[in-house]
């Protein structure tokens, strides 16, 4: 399947850069979701597009022997970009105050490319495949709307498997690595608004500053989180965010803390929403203040099911070579909404690398960052393995 896949990569470069001039965010990329139905049109496939959001999901059927009562596999690709502005200097840049920093645009095109190449097989296919492409993954939480809009049961049968990959602009351009069970972090935000008394900043002892409160908060915040979680169930708890007052000679009522959290097991997620209260206020008391804890689930751990992991490992290898291929000894505290349809299926999200061979993994920037690149080189190697990986799963049944 591979070297059909490279056949397609002038193509995918071609849609990946389209898709990278024109980024959208959050639940409605108008341009983008007709960008990814065009790419498919004329394809043998049943297209369905969301109500609440601008997904698409797409239906093979294939034409084997016994195929309609063979094993369903879900495939997706992420859409949405992020609300920056690009400073990469390439020539396909985006212009304005979106981009594609996260690599979705690259996600996508994969996709399209994994779906032709099963199209081309689908007489070889004794089962069917539903192609997923979702907005709002940077904290729009699209999966969850999928999910509630039907996902599952597209295919009139539930999928017995789900695959994703993410490309990393960090790791060697072509390399594919996942691990068993938690791959990526839960993610929740947590904001305490500090409620103190205002008063003029020349007589503070007939006020109760809530500035003080909050300042202490945030610096008992790190020492809390490491009594409370051991080394091996970690929590990643990053203040993010401080804000208070407005005038120099007046205390506020109130001052808000702000917080991203991340953790990696359901046990630790309980204990942050249940004690997270009662230590916020313990710190207030003290300046004679109180504090209103709010606790924002985002997204749970993305859990990859042990046995879907063997596989698609077992899948890389073979495409890859096993020394472009790495078991993560640990996860890592980035969220992804994909872990929405694993809490539902069984499945394996992995990642690829795109890093441009030209920089030095030190020098290369990271997600989310207005200087990111990635290399087109891996589209056919992205389309490659999840077409792969949706092929042969139908085959083991």
């Amino acid at each position: 399947m591979a070297t059909t896949a490279d056949a397609l990569q002038d193509d995918l470069v071609a849609l990946r850069r389209r898709l990278h001039r024109i980024p959208e965010v959050g639940l409605h990329l108008p341009r983008t979701q007709a960008a990814i139905l065009e790419a498919l049109d004329g394809l043998p496939l049943e297209i369905h597009r969301g109500s609440g959001l601008t997904s698409v999901v797409a239906v093979l059927r294939g034409t084997a022997p016994d195929a309609d009562d063979g094993p369903v596999v879900l495939l997706r690709a992420d859409m949405d970009a992020l609300p920056l502005s690009e400073r990469t200097g390439l020539d396909f840049a985006a212009d304005g105050d979106a981009m594609h920093a996260c690599g979705h645009d690259l996600h996508s095109s994969v996709l399209v490319g994994a779906t032709r190449l099963l199209c081309d097989r689908r007489d070889e296919l004794a089962g069917t495949v539903v192609l997923m492409f979702q907005p709002g993954e940077e904290g729009h939480d699209g999966a969850r709307h999928m999910l509630a809009e039907g996902l599952v049961d597209v295919a009139g049968r539930r999928p017995a498997a789900a695959y994703a990959l993410h490309v990393e602009s960090k790791r060697d351009r072509g390399t594919i690595a996942t691990r068993p069970g938690p791959l990526f972090a839960a993610s929740a935000v947590l904001t305490v608004d500090v409620h103190g008394g205002g008063g003029h900043a020349a007589m503070p002892h007939l006020a109760r500053n809530p500035i003080p409160a909050a300042a202490a908060l945030v610096a008992a915040f790190p020492g809390w989180v490491d009594r409370t979680f051991g080394a091996f169930d970690p929590v990643v708890a990053t203040v993010t965010g401080l804000t208070a007052g407005g005038a120099e000679n007046v205390i506020p009522d109130v001052a808000t803390v702000r917080a991203a959290v991340r953790s990696f097991s359901p046990e630790a997620a309980a204990t942050l929403a249940a004690d997270l209260p009662a230590f916020c206020a313990d710190v207030a008391a003290p300046h004679g203040c109180t504090a209103e804890v709010g606790w924002d689930v985002r997204y749970p751990v993305l859990d990859n099911d042990a046995g879907e992991t063997a596989f698609a490992l077992d899948v890389a290898r073979g495409l890859a070579g096993p020394d472009r291929v790495e078991e993560l000894a640990a996860p890592l505290a980035a969220s992804e909404d994909f872990a929405r349809v694993l809490q539902e299926l069984p499945g394996c999200y992995l990642l690829l690398g795109a890093r441009p061979p030209e920089l030095a993994p030190e020098d290369a920037a990271h997600h989310h960052a207005p200087e990111v690149v990635f290399d087109d080189a891996v589209l056919s190697d992205g389309a490659a393995l999840l077409a792969a990986l949706a092929a042969e799963r139908i085959a083991r049944g």
